[in-house]
């Protein structure tokens, strides 16, 4: 039997996401499902490079999702029924793949970035403080409360240790990987696709 990948949908009116189930990070928008599942096709290699994991099979849509007001706004919002399966280990290393994946490509573009639509025109370190601040946020919501300012090291480690906990809080740990790993992966590409080096 050919291997497959399981996606889900989270649609709204406004935009599509399809994300991978397994592969926390590769979840990419469209205008519309069909769009959604192209781009997120289109990424493949490009999740490959990032994670060191390239996804092996056909994409197999597993289920459709209503979005919400922040699926319409940009970012995927929706756990499923799939959510309620354990988090692998595999998971995890994908979420820390995805964090050293930011980490390098912050070390490598400039700190001034092409203007644009996308990220309202933040520069490199503007960018790097929202995702970080972003992760403590996420992190509460799986019960990894950390201090403004923790160094960051600490903030993933409170986050990977909870991660690894089944008894989350408000996300499930399989929702908080893919959303996590999607948020931070979403910008390393953004800061490449700017970057003016």
């Amino acid at each position: 039997m050919a291997a497959v990948i399981r996606v889900y949908l989270e649609v709204e009116k406004t935009w599509a996401f399809a994300c991978a189930v397994d592969y926390p990070g590769w979840q990419r928008r469209g205008k519309g499902e069909e769009a959604a599942l192209e781009e997120l096709e289109a990424y493949r290699v490009r999740y490959a490079d990032a994670t060191g994991t390239r996804p092996k099979g056909e994409l197999h849509v597993v289920g459709t999702l209503p979005g919400t007001v922040t699926t319409g706004f940009g970012a995927p919002d929706v756990e499923g029924p799939w959510d309620a399966e354990p988090l692998t280990s595999k998971e995890i290393a994908l979420v820390s793949a995805c964090w050293q994946a930011f980490d390098r490509t912050v070390a490598a573009v400039s700190a001034e970035l092409q203007k644009g639509p996308r990220g309202g025109g933040r520069d490199r370190d503007a960018i790097v403080d929202h995702v970080r601040e972003a992760e403590r946020s996420y992190g509460r919501k799986i019960g990894a409360r950390v201090p403004p300012r923790t160094p960051w090291e600490e903030q993933r480690a409170a986050i990977l240790e909870r991660l690894a906990d089944p008894a989350a809080d408000r996300w499930s740990p399989k929702y908080a990987a893919r959303r996590i790993a999607w948020h931070v992966l979403d910008h390393a590409w953004e800061l490449q696709d700017k970057d003016l080096s």
